[in-house]
């Protein structure tokens, strides 16, 4: 890949504390612990490079010699017209091709793709829209690696759970566009996935193989607590938001439940109050700028329900926040706040538990 080849920061969250590990160019190979399973999501965020001629993103069953490939993610630029070929190599052999016009990730734009784990398939969903189904031919319980390798730039790649009783957040492979760095290391192929994570990795489920392999990181703490969320919950989103930047907010709706909300904030205002009401069986969604709250909007349906989990997928474009729920684009808000970079606090609040927060 050159010079054009992404890095990408592994970190791991466990204890609150951020451990960062070498930086990779692409190819970026990295283990899914746990694998997949029905209502998992894996969220890739990046930048397609403006010369592409091609990328692609793999869901694979293993690392070594020559894996069987549940899922090839390949969009080609190189055609008569962009497209996105999806593909499975089963025994060295692939299938027959399955082609999706236009591609939808367009060469120089920053992008947001997201694999829904269906019992039957695989919903790809791009820049918050529903792409395309892909039926599953091999077993998605065996995909336990993601290697991606082209004409692209990625900013982090995120995997996300349904909710359940009190799961612990899962770190992911997050680079910050901004973050200044500059180092690089030699290219960097991850080691193939251990079997049994290091006793403190246990609060996790789903990291880079490089999380667990020896020598990259600081001494761990002896114990690592699980994760708790408490109710009114706030956060720092460090470096604010930009386009490309998902917030996943995972929970269960209590069963007597009026009312929730989630914020982005800024120092001075709200940039978006999300907000669903069950007594008037709405979602409202405002914005609160120079103390003043705007006009509400209310369309779009009411996708939440007591007592019931939920996952909320808020992806930072460049005009509008993109909302998904359980996987489903739902909602759509433009920008009121346009400094992106100062919206860096998020809040949930209300009767909801909640047993993640992934940015």
């Amino acid at each position: 890949m050159g010079n054009d080849a992404s890095r990408v920061t592994a970190v791991d969250v466990c204890r609150g504390s951020l451990v960062r590990a070498r930086l990779w160019r692409l190819p970026f190979t990295g283990c899914i612990h746990g694998a997949l399973h029905e209502g998992k999501t894996i969220t890739v965020t990046g930048r397609v490079l403006p010369g592409s001629q091609r990328f692609y993103v793999n869901l694979q069953c293993g690392s070594r010699g020559n894996p069987d490939i549940a899922l090839h993610f390949n969009p080609r630029y190189d055609e008569s017209k962009d497209v996105v070929v999806c593909n499975t190599m089963q025994h060295s052999k692939w299938g027959s091709e399955e082609r999706e016009y236009p591609a939808s990730m367009t060469r120089g734009a920053n992008f947001t793709l997201m694999f829904l784990v269906n019992r039957d398939s695989y919903s790809l969903i791009v820049n918050g829209a529903h792409f395309m189904e892909y039926l599953h031919r091999l077993s998605f319980s065996r995909v336990d690696t993601i290697t991606v390798d082209g004409g692209v730039e990625i900013q982090s790649i995120a995997f996300s759970n349904p909710a359940v009783t009190s799961p612990p957040p899962q770190p992911g492979y997050p680079v910050h566009p901004h973050s200044g760095q500059r180092n690089r290391t030699k290219s960097h192929q991850s080691k193939p996935c251990p079997k049994t994570p290091p006793q403190w990795c246990n609060a996790t489920q789903a990291f880079s193989a490089a999380f667990c392999a020896p020598g990259l990181f600081q001494t761990p703490p002896p114990y690592t607590p699980q994760a708790s969320f408490v109710v009114p919950y706030k956060n720092i989103m460090v470096g604010g938001l930009y386009p490309g930047r998902n917030i996943i907010v995972q929970g269960v709706v209590n069963h007597n439940a009026d009312r929730f909300y989630i914020n982005l904030r800024f120092n001075s205002g709200v940039a978006l109050h999300f907000n669903p009401r069950f007594n008037e069986n709405t979602v409202v969604r405002n914005s609160l700028l120079k103390e003043q709250w705007g006009p509400e909007e209310r369309k779009g349906g009411m996708p939440f329900y007591r007592g019931q989990p939920f996952t909320v997928t808020i992806t930072c474009d460049t005009k509008c926040y993109r909302v998904m729920v359980n996987g489903v684009q739902m909602f759509s808000y433009n920008h009121r706040h346009f400094l992106l970079q100062q919206i860096d606090i998020l809040e949930v609040e209300g009767d909801v538990s909640l047993s993640s927060v992934v940015f």
